[in-house]
């Protein structure tokens, strides 16, 4: 396993190759639908959150208030990152990404972002919502959670040991694209 710490600079992520391990630890940004669509048609990221240089994941966390008004976090799976294919490649390009965590891939046009702009995909376990929820060691905040709820909200959290893999690295190479395509040369020479 590849330790990936806070900050996750260019050196760090163009060393990254698809089929890496990597336990991820640092501050991470949680942002869905709502997020990725306000961010491509213009919305401002509130004050305090940057993602330069950061990693942003695909996830609709379930927090839960504590009675001193702060949260803690009971289950952070990630949710399907396709979803946000038509924004991602933009929001790469604009805020600086070097890192998304979702599961079940990206697209060509997120392919060609994380190569031009030094970015990783990293897919995490799916259906591991509360044990990935142990790696959230503090919920620092919480933004736009009026504007578009809990679920769709920025969350900014302190992991450690994050578990995932490289799916898409900075060099141009998917898994996913070649499964993908390994999968259709098989059922192609069964016809």
């Amino acid at each position: 396993m590849i330790s990936l710490s806070f900050p996750f600079t260019d050196e760090k992520i163009r060393a990254l190759k698809v089929g890496d391990e990597v336990f991820i630890s640092g501050v991470v940004f949680t942002g869905r639908d709502a997020i990725h669509k306000y961010l491509h048609e213009g919305g401002k990221l509130p004050p305090g959150v940057s993602l330069k240089d950061g990693i942003i994941y695909h996830c609709g966390p379930v927090m839960m208030q504590q009675s001193d008004g702060s949260w803690k976090c009971t289950a952070a799976g990630p949710t399907t990152s396709i979803r946000e294919e038509p924004y991602q490649w933009q929001i790469i390009r604009d805020f600086g990404l070097r890192g998304v965590i979702g599961k079940g891939g990206m697209g060509d046009k997120t392919l060609a972002a994380c190569k031009e702009y030094g970015c990783v995909y990293l897919h995490a376990i799916g259906g591991a919502a509360q044990v990935l929820a142990e790696c959230v060691k503090k919920v620092r905040n919480v933004y736009l959670k009026d504007e578009f709820g809990a679920p769709e909200a920025i969350w900014e959290l302190e992991i450690k040991d994050f578990p995932a893999v490289v799916t898409i690295d900075a060099h141009g190479n998917s898994l996913h694209k070649e499964v993908f395509e390994k999968s259709q040369a098989a059922l192609a020479s069964r016809v």
